[in-house]
């Protein structure tokens, strides 16, 4: 048996829902004067009762359509006070579009909730794939950047010629000589200068000095002169030892 969607009222003076009883009301179409409220009330219970297992949602808004029902007819039973605002018909018309509203966001959730959902209707992909990116290379250039290019790829490539100067040296097989002869005829300390040779270029004098010093170094180890030096970067003394 399906169980009651609809409060049908069977009253004195209205037979039907309660639902049009209200609106009938709230337009002045229905005298209210001769609805019972106590069989208003009666018949609610007994809906509620044979109903069992009926939507909480809708068995509550048949108490509000109920209830603002017997506010109407008690309206009209007791005296009006001007001073209350809004007027019953007013709070009437007020409680049907809410209603309506009500029953419209009721139907826009279950639709909602009826959609497939993910994980349960429909599944997401397992792998996503990402998006490929193409890159397309633009090259600009002016016929001065392909000469410097060109210019430094054939520098790298080009054969290295090393050509070296020639230029006056003293090796130090020369100047070892020239220090043990020299230095074998002085009898006291004498700088490494004085065994320059005289008349010679700058160039030549600094190679001298060079391979002199290196000599002095060889006859001070072999044990055949004595070096003084009184500080970092001072004249440096030699004598032959006797």
């Amino acid at each position: 048996m399906t169980e009651p969607e609809t409060l049908t009222l069977d009253l004195d003076g209205w037979e039907g829902p309660l639902d049009l009883l209200l609106a009938l009301a709230r337009n002045q179409k229905v005298n209210l004067r001769e609805i019972s409220i106590l069989a208003l009330v009666d018949q609610y219970l007994a809906f509620i009762e044979q109903a069992r297992e009926i939507r909480l949602e809708l068995a509550a808004d048949y108490l509000v359509m109920a209830a603002w029902l017997a506010y109407l007819k008690s309206g009209l039973l007791l005296p009006r006070d001007p001073e209350v605002e809004p007027s019953p018909e007013d709070l009437a018309l007020r409680l049907q579009l809410r209603l309506e509203r009500l029953n419209a966001m009721r139907d826009v959730g279950a639709r909602l909730m009826a959609r497939d959902r993910i994980g349960r209707d429909v599944f997401a992909r397992g792998s996503p794939e990402g998006l490929r990116t193409m890159r397309k290379t633009l090259w600009q250039a002016e016929i001065f950047d392909l000469i410097a290019a060109y210019g430094r790829i054939s520098a790298r490539t080009r054969p290295v010629m090393h050509i070296v100067a020639d230029r006056p040296v003293m090796t130090l097989e020369a100047a070892l000589d020239r220090v043990a002869r020299l230095v074998g005829s002085t009898v006291d300390w004498a700088v490494i200068e004085s065994f320059l040779p005289d008349g010679a270029s700058d160039l030549f004098r600094k190679s001298a000095l060079a391979s002199s010093f290196l000599a002095a170094l060889e006859l001070a180890r072999q044990g055949r002169v004595e070096l003084q030096q009184a500080s970092p970067f001072a004249p440096l003394y030699l004598r032959a030892l006797r």
